[in-house]
């Protein structure tokens, strides 16, 4: 599926009624897909809509295709949003072809609210609001066991820790030959100790199960702007998965607020996401989850090591990598989630 495809013919058979494409304008900085933001005229339809497709760049759209992630984020539309929480765009429509891999979503546009900027970071206030929000994804689902029945979620299990631990000694070298710029020594040292303890850690997890994210950033996050929008609304579910909610909750805070921001309202924000899971009747022990939280401090790390280098380079990409891998190699050290591997 290319932005050629997407006609006013098209777009009037699928929505069923009679539509026209005024303008499409590309926005985002998508990585592993793109979007578009239509302009509508016709009555039966909204007057935008954001259509989102494969990327143009083959390298990405290589790494998305042996992740499965046209395939995951169109299943979790289909298959798991009704069954959750938290605020997403409506879809539309939603379709993914098995032999080509293309996919196609139409999506509520969630103008006028406002993208957040992984590389500017973020106030005490929208974290207290992504953060919480996040109960809602988690506690609906939390401990299901059907959700081990829904194959197309990504788990991370003791058996799947050889080949991360593949992955990781194969990027590494390259991560560091870029990144090692922006790093201080402690950080770089910090992630070189850790090819060693990888397949302990990814071994640790032991909290139920629930729906998560897998890339809970302020890059996939809409928040309310001065003249509308949602408290905050997710975006690009490519990367569902089956795991610890813990993991979603200290991806978003380990780079997501500048450090010192962090370091203020971290503890006590964490306290206030598991009350909000009472609202599901789960019953979390708190010094438990704070020590699930710390550990999944390297999850960040883990995430910038690995996507930075298969993924399409651009300028932006990598200010964003080097963001999340100072952030989280600071996260790792201030909570000492080394000692709890």
């Amino acid at each position: 599926m290319t932005p050629e495809e997407i006609t006013s013919d098209w777009l009037s058979s699928i929505l069923d009624a009679d539509v026209e494409i005024a303008d499409a304008t590309r926005i985002g900085d998508g990585l592993v897909g793109m979007n578009l933001r239509l302009q509508l005229r016709g009555a039966g339809a909204p007057n935008t809509l954001i259509a989102k497709l494969p990327t143009l760049d083959p390298t990405s759209r290589a790494t998305a295709t042996a992740l499965r992630n046209y395939e995951r984020e169109v299943k979790f539309y289909e298959h798991i949003a009704p069954t959750v929480d938290i605020r997403v765009a409506h879809c539309h429509h939603a379709e993914w072809h098995a032999d080509t891999d293309d996919f196609v979503l139409l999506l509520e546009d969630l103008s006028p609210g406002e993208q957040g900027n992984q590389l500017h970071g973020c106030s005490a206030e929208h974290s207290r609001v992504a953060v919480l929000e996040l109960a809602r994804l988690h506690g609906p689902r939390w401990g299901d066991p059907t959700l081990d029945d829904v194959e197309f979620l990504q788990r991370r299990g003791p058996e799947d820790a050889a080949v991360l631990q593949t992955f990781w000694d194969m990027m590494l070298p390259g991560f560091l030959g870029t990144y090692s710029t922006y790093l201080d020594s402690e950080g770089i040292a910090l992630i070189e100790r850790f090819s060693a303890r990888l397949q302990d850690w990814v071994a640790g997890h032991d909290m139920p199960p629930t729906v998560t994210h897998g890339d809970y950033r302020l890059d996939n996050l809409m928040f309310r702007s001065a003249v509308g929008g949602y408290p905050v609304a997710a975006v690009d579910w490519q990367t569902p998965g089956h795991g610890s909610a813990s993991g979603d909750v200290s991806y978003f805070m380990g780079a997501g607020p500048l450090p010192e921001v962090r370091r203020e309202i971290e503890r006590g924000l964490v306290e206030e996401y598991c009350a909000a899971l009472d609202a599901y009747g789960v019953k979390v022990a708190h010094d438990e989850f704070w020590r699930e939280y710390c550990r999944h401090a390297y999850g960040g790390i883990l995430m910038a090591v690995i996507a930075s280098q298969i993924v399409g380079e651009s300028e932006r990409s990598e200010a964003m990598f080097a963001a999340m891998a100072t952030r989280h190699t600071r996260h790792a050290l201030d909570l000492g989630a080394e000692a709890l591997i």
